[in-house]
């Protein structure tokens, strides 16, 4: 573990599970006192009617769109292109656009919920380049990924830090998506100045900035920071704060990611089918314990090693436990090597807080890293995520994420003491 991100690792280590945390502490909540997972400014803000045949318009609502409603136990839930822990959906998601014809430019909050643009700040001289990318200027699109973290520490307590920065590195997969059909490149940024932003943004402790995208060309000019504070607007309808996950994200907001070359994938989907698998990606919730291909298996690990689009970067190693896959071996491997031969898949569903999706599956992928920037870390892993679900998807397979396992003994399994991440089960 590297000097910088000491912090990191002990935040991580303060919310791991263990089959005893698990069985003293079950987490139990009361679904009807669930906050609002929608952030609507009031009404006398100017909205933008996002009009999807709008190729800029379609561009941005594509990144966050409700693509599916259904009702569980009376409740009804609006289920997102992106995954989300719990269906807590913590992620808010703001552009700045400018240079675009027939938009103001300005800083938007996408409604999601009702599929338009809320004008929360009209830009002068001033924007967002100067956190995120200082001396230049962007004509074109800054998308910025919040928590607003009470969504998820609500049922998931210390460890929803994990979830909502799983969740935002989700969030930026589905922007690389939509980027993708809409023939635009975007770059990630996770390096920048998030303590300031989160002030002028006036977050207050309840919202932090997580991620940032940009999409459009790039020029030398210096922008000033924003004149004036953004009113603030609460996006849960009451609020408890939980110190342990903002001080842990004051404490690693600051920590700087490995640099690295910028690299843009190389994708060759079917426009039209890659649309369809964006719209109704969906996590699945049983597995039938029926084999996949090899060749499948391979297509999803070989797209996994196409560059993710960012100067910011951390090393994420992948570690494949097969259980139902013709022609290969189960056991355990560390990218397509066996490291240990054997039918693991009841001990992955237990590992995996005794969940059938890890033992039924086909495939379980677990992400693992020795991380400088935890933030980034934990964000890059959410984003590879979001990849093998839309790669599955589109290839025919299911796909469900798995942010809950036991940490020592995963560990332990996978003969590692680098930090797991994240765990993603493929199969049908």
């Amino acid at each position: 573990m590297l000097q910088n991100d000491i912090f990191g690792k002990a935040y991580h280590d303060a919310t791991k599970h263990s089959y005893l945390s698990v069985q003293l502490d079950p987490n139990y909540v009361d679904a009807s006192t669930q906050p609002s997972s929608f952030k609507v400014y009031p009404k006398f803000y100017r909205r933008v009617k996002l009009n999807l045949d709008n190729p800029i318009h379609s561009f941005i609502w594509l990144t966050s769109a409700v693509t599916f409603e259904k009702v569980y136990n009376n409740v009804a839930y609006k289920l997102r292109v992106n995954p989300s822990a719990g269906a807590l959906y913590p992620t808010e998601m703001y552009v700045q656009i400018r240079g675009m014809p027939e938009i103001v430019d300005g800083i938007y909050h996408l409604e999601v919920e009702n599929n338009c643009l809320t004008l929360i700040y009209e830009l002068i001289d001033d924007g967002l380049e100067s956190y995120v990318i200082p001396s230049k200027c962007i004509a074109g699109f800054i998308f910025l990924i919040s928590s607003v973290y009470y969504r998820s520490s609500w049922k998931y307590q210390q460890r929803s830090l994990r979830y909502c920065l799983l969740d935002s590195g989700h969030h930026l997969g589905a922007v690389a998506a939509s980027a993708y059909l809409h023939n635009r490149n975007i770059q990630l940024l996770f390096d920048f100045d998030k303590l300031t932003l989160n002030t002028d943004l006036g977050f207050e402790n309840k919202e932090f900035i997580t991620g940032c995208a940009i999409s459009g060309k790039i020029h030398e000019k210096q922008i000033r920071k924003l004149r004036l504070k953004v009113p603030f607007v609460c996006g849960t309808d009451y609020f408890e704060a939980n110190q342990f996950v903002e001080d842990s994200y004051q404490t690693t907001a600051c920590q700087t990611s490995r640099q690295q070359q910028l690299e843009q994938p190389k994708f060759n989907f079917e426009q039209d089918k890659f649309y369809q698998t964006v719209w109704n990606r969906r996590s699945i919730r049983r597995f039938r314990k029926e084999l996949i291909s090899q060749e499948h298996y391979l297509y999803v690990l070989q797209l996994l090693e196409q560059p993710i689009p960012t100067e910011n970067g951390e090393e994420i190693e992948l570690y494949s436990v097969v259980h139902r896959v013709e022609g290969m071996k189960s056991g355990l491997y560390k990218g397509a090597n066996l490291i240990k031969a054997g039918d693991f898949s009841e001990h992955t569903g237990y590992l995996c807080v005794n969940q059938a999706l890890a033992r039924d599956c086909a495939v379980v992928f677990f992400f693992v890293s020795e991380h400088t920037s935890y933030q980034t870390a934990m964000q890059i892993a959410g984003f590879l995520g979001q990849r093998i679900y839309l790669v599955s998807n589109y290839i025919g397979i299911q796909c469900s994420g798995i942010g809950a396992f036991y940490d020592d003994e995963t560990q332990e399994f996978l003969e590692i003491h680098k930090d797991v991440l994240y765990a993603t089960a493929i199969g049908i």
